[in-house]
């Protein structure tokens, strides 16, 4: 049996408390640590150690690397402990060359050692130490610090949805298909939802990006600046699982017109032919889910389609794709409401069920078309920490608004996810958009 906390799953790590200064920053930190190793609750040793494909790590190695990041930039120099185990800034360091070299991320799952257990003592060693430095801090101290524990709650959140969605993909691989969990929600298995509709929005001049209300937010979601919009309307819900089928029966797959030339090499060299984890079973489509596999739920949003797939089928629609900007002002008058993780659903739900009815938030996230690059203005931190969102400003494309597996107070409508063109493994979805 795996030594991780007693704890009630999700709702234990998920209370809500309240309490100032230190104490409140000590329990946000405890409720967000405690809840990643009850994502873990269920699974057996074996489960930790797999890397099923280089973008995904091992269980065990995001439980190890969420710890690093506190002991690099939280405690820093401050004495270390014997649990710390032997090389841990080379073996859990991702992608922070101002601090050092890093382990292969390619080859995380052949590291046998350190072990699960030791991993999971270096951890709570770790969280010994950064709790008794929040309850020694006051004042001045602890306002310098408490910025650096923020950005560590947010990126171990971060990794609590990576933590699933590359358990998916592990479990994926495995011919027995097992199930990470139970399913909480009867799901019927055809149907079709309302049509879209179409919200029109005025052109104009719009603020955009974070403006800056005391709460946390990423230094990529900065500063806000002054955009034009030409007026355009937006999807008045997600794309179903329906409507993209319609896409595959006439042949979406097969007809280069409908695609950006990476897009459609992509999709030849992969052997695309639907989105990932569906397939045909008896003449019906199945897909895997995390409770296992099931028959594909018509009414449900299409999910882990890449941004090549989610243009081809605007393109097939007449639609398109909404810019980043005009996804963040069609959403920000909407409630951050939805499917998230805390609803323990674990998968995509048809909209005004589980989900919002516009489904800006949760669900799937949703690709827009507008590449990942600095707003007007912006400038990465110092140091090393500057590397966390700045290096990555280059062929990638914006997600928006979460997902299923998404800590529903990690999103807001300013958050900017990124991934490159051709990732599928993500929850990520389509919501069109059209000129006016």
């Amino acid at each position: 049996m795996i030594p991780l906390r007693t704890t009630d799953g999700f709702h234990t790590a998920l209370a809500s408390e309240s309490c100032e200064g230190g104490g409140r920053l000590l329990l946000d930190y405890q409720k967000v640590r405690s809840l990643t190793e009850a994502l873990c609750n269920g699974l057996a040793i074996e489960d930790f150690v797999i890397q099923s494909m280089p973008d995904a790590s091992p269980l065990k190695w995001h439980l190890a690397h969420t710890t690093w990041f506190f002991e690099q930039f939280v405690l820093g120099s401050r004495e270390s402990t014997q649990a710390t185990p032997p090389a841990s800034s080379y073996l859990f360091n991702s992608y922070y060359n101002l601090v050092g070299p890093m382990h292969p991320r390619e080859e995380r799952g052949l590291l046998s050692r350190p072990t699960v257990e030791e991993v999971l003592s270096y951890r709570k060693a770790t969280d010994s130490r950064v709790e008794k430095l929040l309850l020694s801090l006051d004042g001045e101290r602890l306002r310098a610090l408490a910025p650096l524990v923020r950005l560590g709650l947010n990126h171990e959140q971060q990794h609590q949805e990576l933590m699933l969605t590359d358990v998916k993909h592990l479990f994926a691989q495995n011919p027995l298909r097992p199930a990470y969990a139970k399913s909480t929600e009867e799901r019927s298995v055809a149907g079709k939802g309302a049509p879209i509709s179409w919200r029109e929005i005025d052109s104009g001049i719009y603020l955009v990006g974070n403006q800056g209300d005391g709460s946390f937010c990423f230094d990529n979601e900065l500063p806000a600046h002054r955009q034009y919009l030409e007026r355009y309307c937006i999807g008045s819900r997600l794309v179903t699982n329906q409507e993209y089928l319609a896409f595959m029966e006439d042949r979406g797959y097969q007809r280069p017109d409908l695609w950006l030339a990476a897009g459609w090499d992509a999709a030849r060299s992969g052997g695309w032919c639907a989105p990932l984890y569906w397939e045909k079973r008896d003449g019906e489509w199945w897909s895997y889910d995390l409770s296992g596999m099931r028959r594909v739920v018509m009414e449900e949003p299409v999910a882990h389609v890449s941004y090549f797939e989610a243009d081809a089928f605007a393109r097939w629609t007449n639609a398109r794709l909404p810019t980043e900007a005009e996804w963040e002002i069609a959403a920000r008058s909407a409630p951050v409401s939805g499917n998230f993780l805390d609803t323990k659903v674990l998968h995509p739900t048809p909209a005004g069920g589980t989900s919002d009815s516009q489904q800006f938030f949760g669900d799937v996230w949703e690709w827009t078309a507008s590449s990942y690059a600095p707003y007007p203005g912006y400038k990465p931190g110092p140091g090393a920490l500057g590397e966390y969102n700045g290096k990555f400003m280059c062929n990638q494309y914006v997600l928006r608004g979460g997902s299923c597996v998404t800590p529903s107070s990690h999103i807001r409508a300013t958050y900017r996810n990124f991934f490159a063109p051709e990732k599928r493994w993500q929850f990520s979805g389509i919501r069109l958009a059209r000129d006016a």
